[in-house]
């Protein structure tokens, strides 16, 4: 009897508990990094959030929503968006897009643009779609295909170093038009375009932009367009929205994130904006796996958006000044990169600059015939031995071509001017000592 009831169990535990789409996609690059810099970094310029205090406008906001009379900012919202919210992001994509919106149908709040990532994959990718997807590419991208029975198709930026001996920058990495359209097929459903670019800090320039809407009109195929660095820009470049060039309104979905416009990443909140035939498809996923995002985050980002809108172009403005702050301490953590001898790419936006780390690769073993590609050998050995946490720039890269480049890492400069003081510290010190040695 007891022989039977313990056989019975066996068999069945013998199948696998997890779910087909997750195979394959358990490992993380951040679960794992910042784990290593909770345990040794004394300097963190690895995950990308500022530690900078969030504009006191918006901390005020909250506070208001918090302590105010509204008792009902504790409760449910309307599950698609909180009404003021979606009103006040249609009126100010309104003036970004110069098109008609309606906030309840051209505009949905997600937990964060991660989510908004999710709901895209999961309510427009089918088995046996193909989606493009730009090398490097924020990490996310390739699982969330997978999971929703995608198939990624990756088209890497190449990089076209200066002939002068100057620095290179992230303008330099640029697609091929050619490799480019070879990878658009009957079986492309969409693109996931992400300008400014993490980790490279590439912004698309309007005649990149233009090839890419070239070709998914002519084959049909959807964008995804992950802006959510849209306001972090410098050298006055600009950044220019693919849902505005034509024909490309109607097959984009536009993610933007009011942790990175507002400096406040632990709030989560996101949303897409994007015509109804898509949005619909998006709110069938969003209902049936969320439902809902915070209220009151979302009621203070509504106040944050309207005094924006009032002060937009101004100098007053925080999106004016956000990226001027950003600039500068880009421009300090190139110099002091620069100064060791760490080739920096200078970008054009977002929080992240890329660093080719060939000088100091002497001080980090190789291992021949390892698995594990260099740069990321390279990371852990720094956080451990040196204190100073940063990305490997091989984790943005699919499986088959993360051991093309392996001589960079990727450093996130939207810290505290002593943060990064202190990482150029560690660096300097790390250069006298191979110098002395």
């Amino acid at each position: 009897q007891t022989h039977f009831v313990f056989h019975s169990l066996q068999a069945k535990m013998s199948r696998p508990v997890q779910a087909r789409r997750l195979e394959g996609i358990d490992k993380n690059i951040w679960v794992e990094f910042v784990k290593l810099a909770a345990t040794y970094s004394k300097v963190n310029l690895g995950q990308g959030f500022p530690d900078f205090p969030a504009p006191d406008f918006l901390r005020e906001a909250l506070t208001r929503a918090l302590s105010g009379g509204n008792h009902m900012l504790h409760q449910y919202t309307r599950a698609f968006g909180h009404p003021p919210l979606v009103k006040i992001l249609a009126q100010f994509f309104e003036k970004l897009l110069g098109r008609d919106l309606d906030p309840m149908t051209n505009v949905m709040v997600t937990v964060g643009a991660y989510q908004a990532l999710f709901c895209c994959f999961q309510a427009l990718v089918d088995e046996g779609d193909e989606v493009i997807i730009i090398e490097p590419f924020f990490d996310c991208y390739e699982p969330m295909v997978k999971m929703a029975g995608g198939t990624p198709v990756f088209v890497p930026l190449r990089p076209n170093p200066p002939k002068d001996g100057k620095l290179m920058s992230s303008a330099d990495w640029q697609l091929d038009p050619a490799e480019l359209a070879s990878k658009f097929s009957e079986r492309t459903k969409a693109i996931v375009l992400n300008s400014p670019n993490n980790p490279l800090g590439k912004v698309f320039s309007r005649g990149e932009l233009g090839l890419i809407a070239e070709l998914c009109v002519k084959h049909d195929v959807l964008c995804i367009s992950d802006e959510v660095y849209e306001w972090l820009v410098y050298d006055g470049k600009q950044h220019i929205r693919i849902a505005s060039l034509q024909g490309m309104w109607e097959r984009t979905v536009i993610i933007g994130s009011a942790g990175k416009t507002f400096s406040a990443t632990g709030w989560k909140v996101g949303w897409v904006v994007g015509p109804d035939r898509l949005l619909q498809h998006l709110r069938t996923v969003h209902q049936n796996s969320v439902y809902h995002c915070a209220t009151i985050a979302q009621e203070a980002v509504a106040q944050g958006f309207q005094r924006e809108l009032m002060l937009y172009g101004k100098p007053e403005s925080y999106f004016v000044q956000l990226p001027k702050e950003l600039q500068q301490k880009r421009d300090w953590l190139v110099q002091s990169l620069d100064g060791v001898g760490m080739k920096p790419i200078i970008p054009e936006g977002t929080y992240f600059l890329v660093a080719d780390i060939s000088p100091f690769k002497s001080d980090v073993p190789d291992v021949p015939n390892s698995d594990e590609p260099y740069d990321s050998r390279f990371a852990k050995w720094m956080v451990k031995n040196k204190g100073l946490a940063a990305i490997p720039l091989s984790a943005f890269y699919s499986e088959a071509h993360k051991n093309n480049y392996t001589n960079f890492i990727r450093f996130c400069f939207a810290k505290e001017e002593a943060t990064l003081k202190a990482a150029s510290d560690i660096l300097q010190k790390w250069k006298q000592e191979k110098t002395s040695s």
